[in-house]
């Protein structure tokens, strides 16, 4: 399975998860996941499926580990933001003890940006 399929199926795990998070929220009344459930659909749902279509369309050519470090960074990153942020929400844990976890999760999701970044710069146009 190619890098592209793994980040819309991804995407589209955290956007059913997204989803299922603020149906909760609205049918409990309790708002405080919000923060939660916009991570999920915006760094997990929408920058999957964008680079889901970056793979498609601009790097098919690119061979190599970087796409699969991209894809593992990205993932990571995001799972690791939104487990802290859940636990941090439902004051399950305190924030000094989520710090590492909030902290990696978010830079993960910035290496993979920049390194998504990086692989466009180096590919040359297809037309």
């Amino acid at each position: 399975m190619g890098v592209d399929r793994k980040f819309l199926l991804c995407g589209l795990f955290f956007a059913i998860a997204g989803l299922c998070l603020g149906i909760y929220m609205a049918a409990s009344e309790n708002n405080t996941q919000m923060p939660t459930h916009t991570h999920v659909m915006l760094a997990g749902f929408v920058i999957s499926v964008v680079y889901a279509t970056i793979h498609r369309l601009w790097l098919p050519g690119l061979q190599g580990r970087l796409k699969s470090v991209q894809f593992a960074l990205h993932i990571l990153g995001v799972l690791a933001l939104a487990t802290g942020l859940f636990l941090l929400f439902s004051n399950t844990a305190s924030e000094k003890s989520l710090a590492p976890l909030l902290g990696s999760g978010a830079f993960a999701i910035l290496l993979g940006m920049l390194l998504m970044t990086w692989m466009v710069l180096r590919t040359r146009p297809l037309s």
